[in-house]
């Protein structure tokens, strides 16, 4: 039997923002490798080996894909959202990297849709002009540096997404970005707040950044802050392409 890999974006909840290339390499898969929660979103089947593991083992997580494919198994490494947004193609790489043999292993990258743009769709175009993604964790980099990624970004007047903004271990990083957000952006800037965007648990929030408070997000929620030219339209938010973005 010859082995593959992919490493495969679920979308951000709802099942029809699901890629076809995604459906069909989990109907051709063996063995299905990932973080407990994403992987409990793959329907069982007979003949399929499911691999929940927990969420800072990545690099263990990589490494036993890249055996499982070595030994002729077909695999599937499920991420949430798009696998090379702050998720595990960028893992998989390191532990090829660390272990040349497994180069020349039959290796793909299925893309999916992030959460970051299915906030953005459901707000209508925040994200229409430049803008940067930002990921609050600092699980892998220290918070300083954080911070000195969000200040240069804001200040070089992009429209902002937010991943992993607020946890129960970091209740207090949050706090912090708005507070250099408020030191080089006007008070009536838009931010919105998408939590657990296309499930059932779905709930959007806009507000100024005077009116944002840090208990507006948790790790279930993209935060999009829009540039100095963002705006409403009826229900809607956007970001005009022709935005010069700093005032």
């Amino acid at each position: 039997m010859s082995g593959w890999l992919a490493v495969a974006g679920l979308g951000p909840g709802d099942a029809a923002l699901l890629t076809p290339e995604v459906s069909e390499a989990l109907s051709r898969a063996t063995d299905i490798v990932g973080y407990g929660p994403y992987v409990a979103r793959v329907v069982a089947r007979p003949g399929l080996v499911l691999h929940p593991s927990d969420n800072r083992v990545e690099l263990d997580r990589a490494r036993h894909a890249l055996e499982l494919a070595a030994a002729g198994r077909r695999v599937v490494v499920v991420s949430s959202g798009d696998p090379g947004v702050f998720a595990m193609a960028s893992a998989l790489f390191e532990a090829v990297e660390a272990e040349p043999r497994f180069a020349t292993l039959d290796i793909s990258i299925l893309p999916g849709i992030t959460a970051m743009l299915a906030a953005a769709a459901r707000l209508g175009a925040p994200l229409g002009h430049d803008f940067a993604a930002i990921n609050l964790s600092d699980n892998l980099k220290p918070f300083a540096l954080v911070e000195q990624r969000v200040l240069a970004a804001a200040q070089a007047g992009f429209a902002l997404a937010f991943y992993n903004p607020r946890s129960v271990a970091r209740p207090h990083q949050f706090a912090r970005v708005l507070e250099l957000l408020r030191d080089c952006c006007e008070p009536g800037r838009l931010i919105a707040f998408a939590r657990a965007v296309t499930t059932a648990q779905e709930s959007l929030q806009v507000v100024t950044l005077a009116e944002a408070v840090p208990e507006m997000a948790n790790m279930r929620t993209v935060v999009l802050v829009g540039n100095a030219d963002t705006r409403r339209v009826g229900r809607w938010i956007y970001t005009p392409r022709s935005a010069g973005g700093v005032r």
